[in-house]
């Protein structure tokens, strides 16, 4: 079972992983976006970490959903509202539970990342972040080691794809050859599932 002990050491492990590749973050965003994607991501979750050791909720849903607001009101551009909503809408499915099965944790991401396709409007092979999570969620039911591993390649994949949805689809064709930042930083988040649980 999953407590909330669990999901604060994944909040944090995601954190700390983004603070160590901020630069390559930015380094990819450079050529297709605005060259923010890791500094602004690094904000975001630095404001996530200082507020779970100010405050302590005690169900898996709550930590979520307060990690969600504060990513949605600390980081700019499109990554705050979709990645605010991943982890808004996983904590809400995920509800009041004090603590919750590893199915519960998969049925809830999947929720999460049906929420970031809707308000995004983007679909597997768009070239965004959903071409590292689609692939992770359907994963998660064998391991989490097995979702980190489909994330970082579904972000790897995302190379010789020309984006179709947000700041990068304006390149065009231009876009082709740059690995996506988005489904980059995805696959970071994934991959803390792996250090949280000591797998």
């Amino acid at each position: 079972m999953l407590d909330a002990d669990f999901f604060r050491r994944w909040m944090t492990a995601a954190a700390a992983s983004v603070d160590r590749e901020a630069e390559r973050l930015t380094a990819l965003d450079s050529p297709i976006g605005d060259a923010d994607h890791g500094s602004n991501l690094q904000r975001g979750f630095r404001a996530v970490t200082a507020t779970l050791e100010k405050e302590a909720p005690d169900t898996p849903g709550a930590i979520l959903q307060l990690a969600g607001r504060q990513l949605i009101s600390t980081v700019g551009g499109a990554s705050g509202p979709l990645y605010g909503t991943l982890l808004r809408r996983t904590g809400k499915a995920l509800g009041d539970a004090a603590e919750v099965t590893e199915q519960q944790l998969t049925d809830a991401v999947r929720a999460g990342v049906d929420a970031v396709m809707t308000l995004g409007g983007a679909a597997p092979g768009d070239k965004t972040m959903i071409d590292a999570l689609v692939p992770a969620v359907d994963a998660l039911a064998t391991s989490f080691r097995a979702a980190a591993a489909a994330a970082e390649e579904g972000a790897v994949a995302t190379t010789p794809l020309q984006a179709r949805k947000g700041r990068a689809s304006y390149l065009g064709e231009r876009s082709i050859g740059h690995q996506d930042p988005g489904a980059t930083s995805s696959a970071l988040l994934i991959a803390a599932l792996v250090e949280a649980s000591g797998e």
